[in-house]
């Protein structure tokens, strides 16, 4: 991981990506500290006030301080990222695996429920599903999670297929070790490197649901602050609270602008044309 991470920053557009999501992973872990007023507290004498210093980013329609709720709602954004893609990283990786590794009838129906599963616009599927679910954080990353493990799957899959011929596989299958034994242990270590491109790319595709979510009103709840949710309360005075949807907007944008440039580090890493570093996985 040490290398990957070396070799991320010597590229530019990891780099950049780096430099841009380290001060989103600073203040979400550090909120409580950089947040100047509570983001629950509302202030009936600051209604709508443009940004100051004392409201760097102004006040909402509640006089709520708009920075501290943005701070905050880099938590939720960056935890649902982070696991919601865990979730279908996991789930991808299981199914690609075994659809890979042992072929046949098993590989052609786990495929068809692949194709199945795709056939419907992820983004509707997630609306269908929510709608018969209690709006929450938890029910919004699993639901993410278990609607986008089919990319994942099937790179894993084409990664297995291409690997399980080799002769490392062939020794270790001929000193008698077990299926799961030689798929965990020899094949995935050197199947993962597009998954780790896929994932950062699904973290800021998270991050955009989850905000489109809230923006409808079926993702995280008020008053608990997300970038989604304060959109929401932005559109009804957008024409004399500008601040309300610059802010938040601005925040989603660069967070998914540098998981993609990350992303886009990654596959000039891992593509075996550039060599750019020797990454052993």
């Amino acid at each position: 991981m040490m290398e990957v991470l070396k070799a991320l920053w010597k590229t530019s557009l990891g780099r950049a990506g780096i430099l841009i999501l380290l001060p989103m992973f600073f203040c979400a872990v550090f909120a409580p500290v950089i947040a100047f007023h509570s983001p629950y507290e509302p202030d009936i004498k600051n209604i709508l006030s443009p940004p100051s210093l004392s409201h760097p980013f102004g006040t909402d329609m509640l006089g709520r301080d708009v920075f501290s709720r943005v701070i905050y709602g880099s938590r939720i954004s960056l935890l649902v990222g982070f696991v919601s893609v865990g979730i279908s990283v996991v789930i991808g990786i299981l199914i690609g695996a075994i659809s890979g590794y042992y072929g046949g009838l098993l590989d052609n129906l786990l495929m068809r429920l692949v194709d199945l599963v795709l056939c419907f616009p992820t983004f509707f599927l997630i609306l269908a599903v929510i709608a018969f679910l209690e709006p929450s954080i938890w029910n919004i990353m699993v639901v993410i999670g278990l609607t986008n493990w089919m990319g994942v799957a099937r790179l894993v899959r084409a990664e297995i297929m291409s690997i399980k011929t080799k002769d490392f596989v062939l020794a270790a299958k001929a000193s008698g070790l077990s299926n799961l034994r030689i798929i965990f242990t020899h094949i995935l270590p050197n199947a993962l490197s597009p998954v780790y491109v896929v994932a950062t790319f699904g973290m800021g595709g998270a991050i955009l649901t989850e905000s489109a979510l809230s923006f409808l009103g079926i993702g995280v709840q008020p008053p608990t602050p997300s970038w989604g949710n304060i959109l929401t309360q932005a559109k009804e005075c957008v024409e004399v609270a500008w601040w309300l949807s610059l802010f938040p907007g601005l925040a989603i944008f660069f967070t998914v602008m540098g998981y993609n440039l990350i992303g886009e580090g990654l596959r000039d890493i891992f593509d075996p044309k550039k060599r750019l570093s020797v990454i052993r996985v």
